[in-house]
């Protein structure tokens, strides 16, 4: 494997590599950790990056004295609620440009249906709800912005969603992390925590095919 597609290795699986990347970078590690989130939460190419399994990883290793939990809990915040705000104003500037267009690059279009959909249906708890969503949470925000959601209510549900989300999974790291079962089968864990956080995606699909798929294309095209 070359240099390059071992460091894309470990940003991808970063929640599994923290240990080592701890003992390698030290205070660096916080660093990587907030430009991970924050590209995660604000930029629509990269809905692939970690997002609950690193919170509740770095937090397991907080609770062994691996990492600090305050510090981890104000960069995980303001990674969160900045990526956020840039996706929302990037949604407003570009948006509608993204949406005129028939293919765009590294931008996965179907993605961004499914966060409108979704977003059309649930308003503005969108913004708290769809945090816990891998990849709607990516493109939320960018949609939100598409939709012309008034700035001040935007900041308000991105706030209290951030804050929702970072206490969720990091602070549940912190506490039950180093529970002997948890450090014996913590791969196995950050598996079910993928995929509890995408039941709320699943159950959405599932709805919105027995009421029509074809919705979904006819909110898009208006």
């Amino acid at each position: 494997m070359s240099i390059v597609g071992a460091f894309i290795n470990v940003i991808l699986h970063l929640d599994k590599y923290l240990n080592i990347v701890v003992q390698d970078y030290g205070i660096w590690t916080y660093v990587l950790i907030f430009i991970i989130i924050f590209c995660e939460t604000g930029l629509v190419v990269t809905p692939f990056l970690p997002g609950d399994s690193i919170l509740f990883a770095t937090g397991a290793l907080a609770s062994i004295g691996v990492l600090k939990i305050i510090p981890l809990f104000m960069i995980f915040y303001l990674a969160a609620v900045i990526g956020d705000t840039v996706n929302y104003h990037i949604g407003q500037k570009i948006g509608n440009k993204i949406l005129d267009k028939e293919d765009v690059k590294y931008i996965n279009k179907e993605y961004l249906k499914k966060a409108h959909s979704f977003y059309e249906k649930h308003g503005s708890m969108t913004i708290v709800v769809g945090r816990f969503i891998p990849i709607i949470r990516t493109f939320v925000p960018f949609v939100a912005g598409i939709g012309e959601m008034s700035y001040s209510k935007f900041i308000t549900y991105n706030i209290l969603g951030g804050f929702m989300w970072v206490v969720l999974f990091l602070w549940g790291g912190y506490f039950f992390g180093d529970l002997p079962f948890i450090k014996q089968h913590f791969s196995y864990v950050l598996i079910a925590i993928i995929i509890i956080s995408i039941i709320p995606g699943i159950v959405t699909f599932i709805k919105e095919k027995r009421n029509g798929g074809n919705k979904v294309n006819d909110v898009i095209n208006t």
